[in-house]
């Protein structure tokens, strides 16, 4: 498969052998979401964002996995450093309580491992001055042990923000706002306390500020003589520079500004949830850099192929037992993956791809706003943009068409479509999957 001038080939999807998978599959998983019936084919060719599925289709994934794969598809200079390790077992060994090298010595190793990657993180997020990092299996285990490393340092309360979803296990389902399902019927965490999420203007001078003694919703909740909850009593308040599922929603930057404003004047925690946004995926390594906000705790996943929180070592708690893990982050190979992707990220200047390509692609979306009343705005930075349709049905029906002609996408938000190619996409094929968006958009112009 050649990058420079393969394209989308599609003729039924799915096709006998996709349908004979997934109905394998359903035999045994539990419900869960499933977006399209793709059955990727690890055999065939794939390459950045072109991949092959089980009937011989060949789509183009403008998903990244949910930006779980920020390289694409068999990124020729991660394979090539993973070609040089041999597979040992166990792969899997007892994540941060336990010591694992792949030779060489631990400033210069032949392979990175567990801590080359906490290493890099900690140079990655050097500027807020963090220096400890603890890795874990997935970003809910990582906003997890952000929650408790804040809870170790006092109080009981927990700010998040409406249209939130930070994951599924407990304690991160208690701080999801954006759809009932993930978290009805389920107990919480008690103390979680819900404020608006500004991210246009006129949110933040309507949601967001207030006549009140603070000016803005949580400085009133907070002051001292008619605020309702003692500053002492909260632990943190987590946020996403941009919201995922909440659909793409970049933060104001004066929300952005009052939070360290209070940061500083209550002493509060603030955690920057970095699942999706981080590990330049908007054209700095964390969505946060975007804003004048001070994050204490990151948390990262997806792209860093494991679970991470990286903090201070003023934050995470010295006693020892409050985190530990007998597998989390113990994967070999998933480590190794990490610590390479940053690498190459660094040395491919990605970051500046995804600013450049980030432009390219949200201008197209402008101009496809502006040119179709069903296109109600196009927002988000680098490359985690999005489009929003007037109705639900409309991006439901987009979804299907782009499908239909070997184009990837998934849904956010209420009536929201995400945008999610590899970090070293190129121009053609930004051009090239845009083409495929706007004839899906206008093959689907009677869909309500």
């Amino acid at each position: 498969m050649d990058r420079e001038t393969v394209e989308p080939n599609v003729e039924t999807l799915p096709d006998e052998r996709a349908k004979e998978w997934a109905e394998y599959h359903h035999e045994f998983a539990a419900p869960s979401t499933y977006v399209y019936e793709f059955v990727w084919d690890t055999s065939a060719d794939a390459v950045g964002p072109f991949c092959t599925d089980v009937d011989g289709n060949v789509l183009m994934d403008f998903t990244s996995h949910v930006a779980a794969a920020p390289l694409g598809y068999n990124n020729p200079t991660l394979r090539r450093k993973l070609e040089e390790f041999d597979l040992v077992d166990p792969l899997k060994i007892a994540g941060q309580d336990f010591y694992v090298s792949a030779g060489g010595s631990p400033s210069d190793p032949d392979l990175p491992g567990p801590s080359q990657l906490m290493e890099r993180l900690v140079d990655a997020t050097d500027h807020y001055d963090m220096d400890r990092v603890f890795l874990s299996n997935s970003g809910a285990e990582a906003v997890e042990n952000a929650i408790k490393v804040c809870y170790a340092n006092g109080g009981r309360r927990g700010f998040t923000t409406d249209g939130a979803f930070h994951g599924r296990t407990l304690g991160a389902l208690s701080l999801n706002r954006s759809k009932t399902v993930h978290r009805k019927g389920f107990p919480e965490v008690p103390g979680i306390v819900s404020v608006p999420y500004p991210s246009t203007q006129e949110e933040y001078e309507t949601r967001w500020s207030t006549d009140g003694p603070g000016g803005n919703v949580v400085a009133d909740k907070l002051h001292p003589k008619q605020g309702v909850i003692d500053p002492e009593e909260v632990a943190y308040i987590i946020l996403e520079p941009i919201q995922g599922e909440g659909g793409y929603r970049p933060a104001h930057p004066e929300f952005a500004r009052d939070l360290e404003q209070l940061r500083h004047e209550y002493d509060l925690h603030v955690i920057a949830d970095e699942i999706q946004a981080g590990v330049g995926r908007t054209g700095e390594m964390w969505g946060v850099d975007h804003l004048d906000l001070t994050p204490d705790v990151i948390t990262a996943a997806k792209g860093m192929r494991v679970g991470a929180t990286i903090s201070r070592s003023d934050v995470f708690p010295e006693e020892k037992g409050r985190l530990s893990s007998t597998w989390g982050a113990g994967d070999v190979i998933a480590s190794m993956q990490g610590a390479l992707t940053l690498d190459i990220i660094q040395e491919q200047n990605l970051l500046e791809n995804a600013r450049t390509r980030g432009e390219q692609l949200r201008s197209r979306l402008d101009e496809g706003v502006e040119d179709r009343p069903e296109l109600v705005d196009a927002r988000g930075r680098g490359l985690m943009q999005a489009v929003e349709f007037d109705t639900k049905e409309r991006r439901e029906a987009v979804v299907e068409a782009a499908f239909e002609r070997g184009l990837l996408l998934l849904g956010c938000g209420h009536k929201t479509l995400r945008l999610l190619p590899p970090l070293d996409v190129t121009e053609r094929e930004i051009d090239l999957a845009l083409e495929l968006l706007f004839e899906a958009i206008d093959a689907t112009d009677g869909s309500q």
